[in-house]
């Protein structure tokens, strides 16, 4: 079931006044890659945000929770501006079991992955779902832009690791390092309030991996090996670049 108080939360981030200023610039170098789909295609978690495409297409959209779930969460959003999701997913525990393999000429999901217990799986399931010589869209945020930026990148061994033993869930250890490196003063924290500190992370679902652009790129390039999956990176914008996020787009070969 969705965390419904953690998405709150992290809308709220998503509109400061801050972010709000980095996702216009997020969006602008964004446009330049989705300028290469075309199409049927899926974007993952767009809630009232969804990618603005520049030519003829048709989209479905897939989220932890469906519309009408959302405009009881998010009244004060306007309900127009919420997508219709087609698919009700959980990406940890099912990923896209309900959709076809190669339905899709391209796939956009933006500020996912580093919430999901198994990104290896996860970059499986998206190329899955695309046809041969379709597209994915995908970004991260780059954690020396973030909140993250304190904490050490995650490394592949540990994602690969993860991928092995099939893991579905997010350990307390991924949120008990978000505590102790982005709270203030986590050093202090006795062993109750230690534990409440990583609930409270958990019941937000805060970042699970961290990445900045170039480790993110690494993933991405491991991942395929691991997959056996062919791609071609065709744009890319970087973190130094947007202040925000990596974003690539990739072919599938």
């Amino acid at each position: 079931m969705a965390n419904f108080e953690f998405i709150k939360r992290h809308l709220r981030k998503v509109l400061s006044i801050r972010l709000r200023a980095q996702l216009g610039l997020a969006l602008r170098h964004r446009a330049r890659g989705y300028a290469f789909l075309e199409g049927f295609g899926l974007e993952i978690g767009a809630l009232h945000n969804p990618a603005r495409l520049n030519r003829t297409w048709t989209i479905e959209y897939a989220d932890a929770i469906s519309k009408k779930e959302a405009m009881l969460i998010f009244p004060e959003i306007s309900s127009k501006d919420l997508v219709d999701v087609q698919h009700i997913i959980d990406l940890d525990k099912t990923g896209l079991a309900d959709i076809r393999t190669a339905k899709y000429d391209f796939v956009i999901m933006n500020h996912v992955i580093e919430h999901v217990a198994n990104p290896i799986h996860v970059i499986a399931e998206l190329f899955r779902v695309v046809k041969k010589e379709g597209y994915i869209a995908i970004s991260a945020p780059d954690k020396t832009y973030t909140f993250d930026r304190a904490r050490e990148l995650t490394t592949f061994a540990h994602l690969h690791g993860e991928y092995i033993n099939k893991v579905d869930f997010v350990s307390d250890e991924h949120y008990q390092d978000f505590v102790e490196k982005c709270i203030a003063n986590a050093d202090k924290l006795n062993s109750l309030e230690m534990k409440a500190q990583i609930q409270k992370a958990k019941s937000r679902r805060e970042h699970a991996h961290v990445w900045d652009s170039h480790s993110f790129e690494q993933f991405m390039r491991q991942s395929f090996e691991v997959l056996g999956i062919s791609a071609q990176a065709v744009y890319c914008s970087l973190g130094h670049e947007n202040r925000a996020e990596i974003f690539l787009l990739y072919r599938k070969m």
